[in-house]
């Protein structure tokens, strides 16, 4: 079987994350992306760092295997011509300019779509195509709700640890493009996709936004722990930290069991879910003293046993010990660059586009020739 999306033309005019991880998404699943990059450095990414790989930047190269480089000059009235040009000859073009910008150069969802009503156009922006706002993943998380959720009870609001505004953006840009195809495969029809990051952060908030929305609930910040089921969080071993998910009442008692705290399961103050919920802060307490007595090793061993989900707070390289990653050529002849492939396998196709990287304007005269 071959890749899903072969065949599928994707003119990318995206930079930095959200964009650049949807495109390579779809290069993954087959598609043949043509990066468009400005003149005099390209997508901005290549320059952040360090780390850098032979003046390569470790997060250009993190989002951007499986795609083909063409620089053109969007100010410019011949680059604008031949990124029409190239526009009408794809399936789909994204794009992540603040609202307005593709409007000007001629190269807008109204104008291209007018030529050719088949075409995909995805736009993924801070707070959608209505507004000018500027939108960045910090500020974006705060402003989703998603901050507040986030750090210690009594402590500042943290941001997570990794850019989740653009990255669920990303995904949520692959998903639309993918319906679009689905429906024009059977209908013809294409369609304008405005996809922003605000919307992505909300619809991430869930449970909290139903509490909220259904039951006046606003929640707190809870650190660890979930606001709906306890035991669902981090405790402290002997040695460090392990996370904890006992869901019901059965997994309670084996929990319990496990611990060698039998006595907590008839405890009228922890008998369900909601008085554990209700009575949260005297159970941690209880369970404190007892976790903290053995290794985390030790513990997720015990705990496995029976059946209750349980497992170590690991580190970014422990995380990353025998899980499935893919390699591609360095863009510049350095060592191979090994990455995280598509969370997903699909059977019958691969997990990761076979292209690497692509060097700044590496491509031009081939896509130019297969294109247009």
């Amino acid at each position: 079987m071959s890749a899903p999306l072969t065949g599928v033309r994707v003119l990318d005019f995206t930079r930095a994350l959200a964009g650049p991880y949807a495109t390579m998404t779809l290069a993954d699943l087959g598609a043949d992306v043509v990066k468009v990059e400005r003149p005099g450095g390209g997508d901005e990414t290549r320059g952040w760092g360090p780390p850098f790989v032979e003046g390569v930047s470790t997060y250009f190269l993190a989002v951007n295997r499986g795609k083909r480089s063409v620089v053109l000059d969007l100010k410019d009235p011949e680059g604008q011509a031949r990124a029409r040009e190239l526009a009408l000859a794809a399936d789909v073009v994204i794009e992540n300019f603040r609202p307005g910008v593709m409007a000007k150069l001629g190269l807008d969802a109204a104008t291209l779509r007018a030529d050719k009503p088949a075409l995909i156009f995805c736009s993924i922006s801070g707070f959608g195509q209505d507004s000018q706002l500027p939108g960045y993943d910090v500020v974006l998380q705060g402003m989703g709700g998603i901050t507040s959720l986030t750090g210690p009870i009594d402590g500042e609001p943290f941001k997570c640890g990794t850019s989740t505004a653009d990255l669920v953006a990303g995904q949520n840009a692959a998903m639309g493009i993918l319906a679009a195809l689905v429906r024009r495969g059977s209908t013809g029809e294409g369609a304008t996709i405005d996809n922003s990051l605000i919307d992505g952060q909300r619809s991430f908030l869930v449970y909290h936004a139903s509490a909220w929305l259904n039951a006046g609930k606003a929640p707190d910040r809870l650190g660890n722990q979930h606001p709906n089921v306890h035991p669902l969080c981090a405790y402290k071993a002997a040695d460090g930290w392990i996370n904890l998910a006992v869901g019901n009442n059965k997994l309670w008692s084996a929990f319990c069991g496990a611990i060698g705290r039998d006595e907590l399961i008839e405890d009228p103050a922890y008998r369900d879910n909601a008085d554990r919920v209700r009575n949260r802060e005297a159970l941690n307490d209880a369970l404190a003293g007892t976790l903290v007595t053995r290794t985390v090793a030790d513990w997720v061993a015990r705990i496995q046993a029976v059946g209750v989900p349980v497992g170590p707070i690991h580190t970014v390289p422990q995380a990353l010990e025998g899980a499935t990653l893919v390699s591609h050529a360095h863009p510049m002849g350095g060592p191979d660059v090994r990455s995280v492939p598509l969370p997903f396998a699909l059977s019958g196709a691969p997990r990761a586009a076979a292209r690497r990287a692509p060097g700044l304007d590496e491509h031009r005269q081939e896509v130019l020739s297969e294109w247009l």
